[in-house]
């Protein structure tokens, strides 16, 4: 499937108005920052980063005070090594061998932990 353009994220974004949009935008733009070859489109009724094609994080954004940023390693039953994401921050909150997630209450947060998210995506997308 190919990829939308990130004009269609946008469309889709303000056409939701989510009440954490500045959230929301501050973070796609984190997570586009971190490596030039990720790539955005919706997928699971929000937005979706991928590398390649191959899925890797996708925003929840179910609840309107926050996001949840699900890091996954997309639809192959995959785990990664023990030990294979640094994540000094603690940044990280793991669901099982193959995906964590990370919260983040307002773009304030998202840009306090910019550094340290852009270190963990960059080591995520290389078990991609």
């Amino acid at each position: 499937m190919p990829a939308r353009p990130a004009t269609d994220v946008d469309a889709f974004l303000i056409a939701r108005a989510h009440p954490q949009h500045a959230t929301i935008q501050r973070l796609r733009a984190t997570i586009r920052a971190a490596d030039p070859r990720i790539a955005e489109d919706i997928k699971w009724n929000a937005p979706s980063f991928h590398v390649d094609g191959r899925h890797f994080a996708t925003m929840q954004l179910r609840k309107p005070d926050s996001v949840l940023l699900v890091l996954h390693l997309g639809a192959d039953k995959r785990v990664l090594p023990k030990d294979a994401i640094a994540d000094p921050e603690g940044l990280l909150t793991w669901l099982g061998a193959d995906r964590a997630t990370l919260t983040f209450a307002g773009p304030d947060d998202v840009k306090h932990r910019e550094s340290s998210l852009q270190g963990v995506l960059r080591q995520w997308v290389a078990h991609v």
